[in-house]
C-alpha cells in the first residue's frame, strides 16, 4: 500500500473538525497551501510540517507515514489526570498480555 501524505493531513483536519481556512488561519498560511498539502500537490516545509504535528497531536513521523502508531497528547492534563492515564495504560496492556 501506498502512503497517501494528503489523506493524512486531510483525515487529521476533519478528525479536529476544522476547516482548511482554519488551519490555514493558525499557522498563518493560505488556504491554497493546506489545500495543496492535502491534494500531494505542495510539499509543507520543516516549519510548517512541525506546526502540522503541534496543531494536530501527532509526531512528524506519523505525517510522514514513518510510523502508524497513534500518540497520546497529554500536554493539557494535570498531575492527577496523568496518572489516571498511566494507570489505565498499565491495566490495558495487563489484560493484553493474557
Amino acid at each position: 500500500m501506498v502512503f497517501d501524505f494528503g489523506y493524512r493531513l486531510k483525515e487529521l483536519r476533519q478528525k479536529k473538525g476544522l476547516t482548511q481556512a482554519q488551519v490555514a488561519k493558525r499557522l498563518s498560511l493560505s488556504k491554497t497551501a493546506i489545500s495543496g498539502y492535502e491534494n500531494n500537490i505542495k510539499n509543507p516545509s520543516i516549519e510548517v510540517l512541525t506546526q502540522l504535528s503541534i496543531l494536530y497531536g501527532v509526531s512528524a513521523e506519523y505525517l510522514l507515514g514513518l510510523e502508524n502508531r497513534k500518540m497520546l497528547c497529554v500536554d493539557d492534563l494535570n498531575d492527577q489526570q496523568l496518572e489516571v492515564v498511566r494507570i489505565l495504560l498499565e491495566e490495558f496492556r495487563h489484560r493484553t498480555n493474557y
